[in-house]
């Protein structure tokens, strides 16, 4: 199988585009306090004002990596990959129901589905193209990408692939470790365009999974491997770094217990 990537999109802490995130994933100082960007939701008023941030973290990638492509979002299909969903949400549905009252809020509860930011996004994007919500809690990542591959090669469609994830409330931090935002998109084709960064082939399921931290190869940890650490959906990150530094390299990404997704990417 044979995809091509045509447009990438980040939003997280230190990482708030892919400039940015292209410019520190090839060397650059990370700086954790850049600032978050929400600049490209592009909803109307009304759907807006009830996005949460989750919404707003998945439609701000998704937003970069089209604009990036110069693809028309109307156009393509989508797939939306999210470990946990929106946790404030069903946290706020869970507190409300032990409440005498139990007064549940229509937009928690709109907010609280799997899939509500692939909704907000067929709004956003105008689109009536398909589209699917996946998730796999920690292969949500690798589990999102082979989708959004599979319905490229083999549908020849445009698609694209938006992962991301956002911390628990307090109350359940223990039992959820993910301690940052960060949400990522990326643009695939089953043809190079003019304007492809990368081609990812050789994929295969390997009967091993990936250690948490690479093994050192003579140089310090990089500034951004904590945040890859805390969040599943950030597991993209050294595959994102070999398309930043334009080498090819087999790539294994965390998968279903004891395998990993290994892929290579090769920059165009």
């Amino acid at each position: 199988m044979k995809v091509y990537l045509n447009g990438i999109g980040l939003c997280a802490p230190g990482l708030p585009d892919w400039p940015t995130g292209r410019a520190v994933l090839a060397g650059q100082p990370y700086r954790l306090e850049e600032p978050l960007n929400f600049d490209r939701v592009r909803l109307p008023r009304n759907e807006a004002r009830r996005a949460s941030p989750t919404v707003r973290l998945a439609l701000q990638a998704a937003m970069e990596a089209l604009d990036q492509a110069e693809i028309d979002a109307g156009s393509c299909s989508a797939v939306f990959a999210c470990s946990g969903g929106n946790t404030e949400a069903l946290d706020a549905l869970c507190r409300a129901l032990i409440e005498p009252e139990r007064l549940i809020s229509p937009n928690q509860f709109n907010n609280s589905i799997h899939n509500a930011p692939l909704g907000y996004w067929s709004i956003a994007a105008g689109s009536q193209e398909s589209a699917s919500s996946v998730g796999a809690y920690d292969a949500s990542f690798a589990a999102g990408l082979l989708e959004a591959a599979a319905l490229a090669q083999i549908e020849n469609r445009r698609v694209l692939l938006v992962a991301f994830d956002t911390p628990p409330p307090f109350a359940l931090q223990s039992f959820r470790s993910v301690s940052a935002p960060f949400g990522m998109a990326l643009l695939l084709t089953p043809e190079r365009l003019a304007n492809s960064l990368a081609c990812l082939r050789e994929w295969r399921i390997t009967m091993h999974s990936p250690p948490s931290r690479p093994a050192p190869q003579g140089e310090s940890e990089p500034g951004w491997e904590q945040l890859r650490l805390s969040n599943p959906a950030a597991c993209c990150l050294p595959l994102l770094r070999q398309i930043a530094i334009r080498r090819t390299h087999l790539i294994t990404l965390p998968y279903l217990p004891n395998c990993g997704l290994e892929l290579q990417a090769e920059p165009c």
